[in-house]
Parts: structure tokens; sequence; C-alpha cells
């Protein structure tokens, strides 16, 4: 056995040798210690395309020489439209389902909820694609070497070269926020070489297209008129050589050089589209390409460029992006490419949520097709809030405001849902919603009986003062929204008539069973944990908020009485966490959901600093969970590392994303469910981040999940709630220096291991300390 394993790693090590040396023959790369993703081939599939965007308007760039395809999004390209659709039947059901789960009549009452309680949404909505940008070329039979494909983090530019024949050609693509348009520029190392017909297209056929004056344009009312209107324009700005229009398609012949710019709109904030991509398409022609890129970039990087983060190096970096991915797989380290994966990460949220537009979906904004997993939606019981993990800590506060934005904006049709559906006050969101903002619930009780969807959203509300204490802020925005979830959360809880406690219910641990003492598999009760946790943490929140902005003490009160009288979380016999009321079987003993450890991530009401046995028994349930297969999909090991972060277990956390990367993640590093799920991507940013710096337990604390791999490195910019910004810096495994911007001029409790020292801080001022956390 052992003599097998040994003969296994000399191949390895053999056939690695031989594919750098022939790769070096070939071609060196550009800059490979750079924050690129490369390739030395086209994309055979979406899932190593690379992906560009301004937040808005995205594209997945496949680099074919001869076929160049950027498959085209925008963030609101949506079927559907707003409907209600709750049961009639549902207020009127609601006591009864109630009285069969206390009685422990668990199939019963989740019979009567699916009868009663979930909705028929008659109307499918779905996220979709924008359509194709197709170039076809013509080297006359030339052959084509040296091909190399890049996406540029650093600028947000993805770059294809190759040489057919003599000829070197090189392509740049990026997606400008400053002029919302897509740029394409197309050039050769020779005159008059550039030759090619260009088409827009679309899957369905039943867009209309049109060719005239140099442009391109493609028109739509999708989802067969239930859904938006789309216009998309491609435009040919050519150097040198000829353009020709025939039927739908332009050519354009012996070109020196060509900028192609491509914009798009909807009809879904109520504008022209039309009117509206032409005035984009006309502006961002003014410019030349150069200004275009520069524009670009500057606006990129002010964002980008906050946080720096190394964990140093090693020959891995020869070698293209997924061939790393893949070795990673055989167990190899790479430090530079976990540092290119979390950097990764915040370009993905710079590329896909920019403030003033819709949050980003399951997808991104990167979806192909008219029928995308999940239809790319809002998943609002762990997925988008993912998504967002990572923007208050790794500095893109901005990012994060669309996803908060859309919780203001559901709340007519959250509002409604709670009147109409359970008779109550307040604000309520289930399991998932879309671009139109519904709030019902319908399909199975197992993912759908769960009215916990507003709630725990409301927590980014919170966590987004918590980072800036922008008071006007939480005063106009925040608040108001938190405060109908509350009001919502403290209707719906009610007494169990045997402990006397309040619980809430009927509810779900989302997506999971348990099994009855009848045998029958079940997954509704009263008084799940998770659900008690977020709405612990709610109302938290929200008598806070209401102190800070020194409003509703009447209703302050109340909810202090609420949080004395919630069931609080329990530890059963075997030492983990119980998930229901009850100590049940559970038939998916590796279930992908960890819901009742929301109190642990993202929660903060399990601490070591405040009750140690509650994370013991989180720890135990991790444990249990893993050992049965669970973190199987690439959100949920995503979880697991920001779990064990928390833990400060950092070995645990570091395997965890060894796993993550391993086992789902696609050659262009991509987060797979599978299918791509962009959460996964997000959750791992976050939870690199929460291994080297958390503050949620009213401290900063400096390395507390540090892996014995990471001997030596630094990671600059990140942000720690109360207003600072934190640069911090080890070697030998240990904490070397620490600088700490205040922002607001808060005291401020750092902690290093079990050295603690508290600052009053003025704002503005950086402070630095040593690995004693004594000042320098």
């Amino acid at each position: 056995m052992h003599c097998y394993y040994f003969l296994l790693k000399i191949s390895s090590l053999l056939l690695c040798c031989l594919t750098l040396i022939a790769f070096q023959a070939q071609s060196q790369p550009q800059k490979p210690e750079g924050l690129a993703l490369w390739f030395t081939h086209p994309a055979g599939t979406w899932n190593e395309a690379l992906p560009v965007g301004n937040g808005r308007l995205g594209a997945m760039l496949f680099g074919d020489p001869d076929k160049e395809r950027l498959q085209l999004n925008e963030e609101t390209v949506w079927t559907g439209n707003r409907s209600d659709f709750v049961n009639p039947q549902a207020r009127g059901s609601l006591k009864e389902v109630r009285a069969l789960l206390f009685a422990g009549k668990y199939a019963e009452a989740q019979k009567l909820a699916q009868q009663t309680m979930m909705g028929d949404k008659k109307v499918h909505s779905t996220y979709q694609t924008l359509g194709d940008l197709q170039l076809d070329f013509s080297y006359a039979d030339a052959a084509v070497s040296d091909y190399y494909r890049e996406l540029d983090l650093e600028t947000a530019v993805a770059k294809v070269s190759y040489r057919a024949g003599k000829v070197v050609f090189t392509r740049e693509i990026f997606s400008s926020a400053p002029d919302q348009a897509m740029v394409v520029r197309l050039t050769a190392d020779q005159p008059g070489a550039l030759t090619f017909t260009m088409k827009l297209s679309r899957p369905g056929n039943k867009a209309s297209i049109k060719a005239a004056n140099g442009e391109i344009t493609l028109s739509e009312h999708v989802g067969n008129g239930v859904g938006v209107q789309l216009v998309a324009r491609a435009k040919v700005q050519h150097e040198g050589g000829s353009l020709q229009i025939s039927g739908e398609t332009i050519t354009v012949d012996k070109a020196n050089a060509v900028t192609l710019l491509i914009t798009a709109a909807t009809d879904y904030w109520g504008s022209n589209p039309a009117e509206i991509s032409t005035k984009q398409l006309t502006a961002a022609a003014g410019r030349n390409y150069e200004e275009l890129k520069n524009r670009h970039t500057k606006d990129y990087q002010q964002y980008f460029k906050r946080v720096d983060f190394d964990l140093g190096t090693s020959q891995a970096i020869y070698f293209p992006t997924h061939t790393r991915v893949a070795a990673i797989k055989q167990g190899n380290t790479d430090p530079h490419l976990l540092k290119l994966y979390y950097q990764f990460g915040r370009y993905l949220l710079i590329s896909s949520s920019r403030p003033g537009g819709l949050p980003a979906n399951l997808q991104g904004i990167w979806a192909d097709g008219l029928n995308p997993p999940w239809d790319a939606d809002y998943h609002i019981n762990i997925n988008i809030q993912m998504n967002y993990w990572p923007a208050e800590v790794t500095n893109l506060s901005e990012m994060h405001m669309p996803f908060l934005q859309f919780l203001n904006d559901m709340r007519p049709d959250a509002r409604k849902t709670a009147k109409d559906m359970y008779g109550l006050n307040g604000t309520v969101a289930h399991f998932t919603t879309d671009a139109w903002h519904f709030s019902e619930t319908y399909g199975q009780t197992q993912w759908a009986m769960w009215p916990m969807g507003m709630a725990w959203s409301a927590q980014h509300l919170w966590e987004h003062y918590l980072f800036t204490e922008d008071k006007k802020y939480l005063q106009d925005l925040a608040y108001p929204v938190m405060k109908e979830a509350a009001q919502f959360c403290a209707e719906w809880l009610v007494e169990n008539p045997q402990t006397k406690q309040l619980v809430s219910g009927p509810s779900i641990s989302p997506e999971n069973t348990f099994k009855t003492k009848d045998g029958e598999i079940a997954t509704m009760v009263m008084g799940p944990t998770m659900d008690h946790m977020i709405i612990r943490d709610l109302l938290s929140n929200s008598i806070q908020a209401s102190k800070i902005v020194n409003t509703d003490a009447a209703f302050r009160r109340r909810l202090e009485n609420i949080l004395s009288r919630l069931a609080p979380t329990k530890i059963g016999r075997d030492g983990r966490i119980m998930e229901w009321t009850e100590e049940f079987e559970e038939p998916e003993k590796g279930h992908r959901h960890i819901s009742h450890l929301f109190g642990l991530h993202p929660g903060r009401q399990i601490t070591k600093q405040s009750n140690p046995e509650l994370l013991e028994a989180a720890r135990k349930t991790i444990d249990y969970r893993l050992s049965h297969g669970g973190g199987h999909t690439g959100w949920s090991r995503a979880w697991i590392i920001n779990f064990f972060a928390r833990l400060q277990e950092g070995e645990l956390a570091y395997q965890n994303l060894l796993a993550l990367l391993g086992k789902s993640t696609l050659p262009n590093l991509f987060d797979t469910h599978p299918p791509f799920q962009i959460d996964g991507n997000f959750g791992a940013t976050a939870g690199i981040t929460e291994m080297l710096l958390q503050s949620h337990a009213k401290e900063i604390q400096l390395l507390p999940a540090l892996p014995a791999d990471w001997q030596k490195g630094y990671i600059h910019g990140l942000c720690a709630r109360g207003g600072f910004e934190v640069n911090i810096d080890w070697e030998g495994g240990k904490l070397s220096k620490c600088t700490i911007l205040s922002k607001l001029g808060n005291p401020c409790t750092i902690r290093y291991g079990n050295q603690v020292i508290t600052i009053q801080t003025e704002k503005g001022k950086m402070y630095q300390f040593d690995g004693s956390l004594k000042p320098l």
C-alpha cells in the first residue's frame, strides 16, 4: 500500500515536471505572479469561460480563435410579473395546524398545511440570458498557436491572444460601470489582418434583430410577453478596412483594429430601454478605447485595491488555473491559488452588485439560456445572505446596498402576505423571491413552510450599520425594515402549552426532515431552533436600533419581554445542539443545511467569550454532519468554513477550504452546487476572512483560526465592526504586526490569543502594534 502510494506520488511529480517543461517551451504566461486566472486553451464549456461584469451588464468570454462567443447578461432580464398567490385558506387553517403540531401529529399537520397554506404560483418567473455576441473570424486556414486567455482581477479586463499564421491577434474585453457598456477591443500586430462577421442572437428565436449604420439591435418582450422588454445594441468602430451589412450581420474586412461597444437595458425600472441603450451607446462611442479602459480601471480599482492579501507563492503559479485546481484535488498545496480564489470572490461581488441595481442572484449576473438552475432567483433561506457575507468585512460595503434596498422594496408585498396569509401585522417572506419581490410561499412544505426569510435578511441591515454607524441610513432605511420584520415575529410567536415558552411555528429547519415516533417522515414543528435564533437576533438588533434612533420605546419594551420568554437553544443527550423541539431521528444525517447553527454563524449568539458550552455543542453538531457526508454542496462547504473559523479551529477551516476547492470548484473557479451557484464563492471569501479577523463578539480578534500551513503572510484593508480598518501581518505562524485605522473614533478592544488590550481611538488616526499588542 505504501509502495503504491510512493509510486503514485513519483508519477504525479514527473508528470508535473514534464508539463511544466512543455508549457514553458510553448508559452510563458505574461504575469504568473499577478492576480489572473489564465488558460492555454479556449473554453470548451460555459464552466471554463471567464466572467466580466459592471454590476449590471455581464458576459462570459469563451475565447475561441475562430468563433468567439460572448454570452451576455443584464441583471433585469426577468420573465414573470408582480402577482399575488396567497392560499385563501391559510389564515383560517393556521390555528388547526398549530394544534396538530403541539399534539405531535406531525404528518397530519403537514398534510393540512400542504393543502391550505401553500400558494398556487401560476406565473413562472426566471432570470434569463440577454443573448450572445458571436464573432466569426477568417484566417485563410492559418494554424493557430501560442494561445493564451486570462482574466486579470487587478484591472477587471479579460484578454485573449494567439498567433494565426504569422499574425498575433489580441482581444481585450471589459464591462465598464462609468460608461455602462461592454467594450471589446480587437487588434493585430500587422495591418489589415482583422476580418470577421459579427451577429447578435438570443435563444428561442423570438427576438427582433436588425443591422444598420454599423450597429446591430436586438429586442424582445421576454417570457412570451410576460416579463421585461429588452433592447441590446452592438456597435462596430473599425480602424482601416471596410464594413458591410448583410441581413442581420455585420462583416468587417481587413481592418487594422476594431472596438465593439455593447449596451443593453430593459423596462424593469420603468424607463424606455431603446432610449436608454441608445443614450449609453452614443456616450460610450464618444470616447476612444484607451479613455474607456482607463475610466473602467480607475472605477474598479477604487474598490478592489482596498484589500491586499498574500500567503506566499510556489512553482504552481507557472501552471494554468484549471491545472492548479486539479492539483489541489490531488493534495498539492498552492498558497497563491488561495489568494487568487479569495480575490476572485471580491471581484465577483464588485462585478455583480453595484449600488442602484438589483442584488446578485443565485448566479451573480452570469446565467446561460432561458431556464437557468433554480431560475437563478433569490433564495432567502441561505443563498442570497451568503452572497453578501463578504461585503462588509472585505471592504466592499457599497456593494451591500443593492440587497439592503431590495429588502425595502419587498416590504409592500411582504406586508400584504403577513396580513392575508396569517392575519398578522409586519412583514414576512418565505424561502425564496425574485425580481418582482414576491413574499408568498408555494411548493412543498419541506422547503416552503418557513416564514423567516425577511427576518434573516434583516440581519444584513443591522450588520451594515455596525460597520458604518451611518445613523441616517439606520433611521431612513434599516430600522423601518427591521421594525416591520420584528413586528411580524412578535405577533407570530405563540405560547407552548406545555413549557409556557414562546415558540415559532408552523415552521421547518430549512429543507431538512425528521422521523416521527410512528416512523413517518415529517418536516414541520412548533419551535425549530433556527427560527428562534433568527428571531432572537432580529429582536435584539431592533431593540438596539430603536435606542439609537430614539423611537418606539413601548415597542422596544414589548420585544424585551418577548425575548425573556423565547424558547432557548438546547443541547441534546448526545451533546449536539437540538435542531427541533424533540430529539428526532434524522433520515439525512449529513444534510447540506446546518440551520440550527445560525447562532454560531452568521449570528453571534454562540461565542467562546459568552457560552463555551454551546460552542462545544456546535462543534459536535458539525462533526456529526460531516461524518455522515455533509458539506457535499459548494455553498454548504463554504458555510462550514465559516463555522470552523468561528470555532477557532484553523486546521479544520483550512481542510474544508481545500475540500471546497477540490470537490466543488469548476475550472474557471466558479463554485458548483452542482451546478454553478455563486454563493459558495462568496461564502468561502467570507470564511477566509473569518479565519484571519473576527469582530462579532465586541472585540477585534486577530488571527483567530490561522492554520499551520499559513506560516507567513499578510492581509491589509479588512473591516471590523465599530468602524475600523485592519492590517494584519504574521510570520512563523504568529502575529508580527497589526495596524488599525479608526474611521469613527470609537473605543477598540483588540485580542490576539490570550492577550487583550482596549484603547480609546481618535477618528482618522492609525494605531500600530507588534505581535504582543504593544504600541509601535
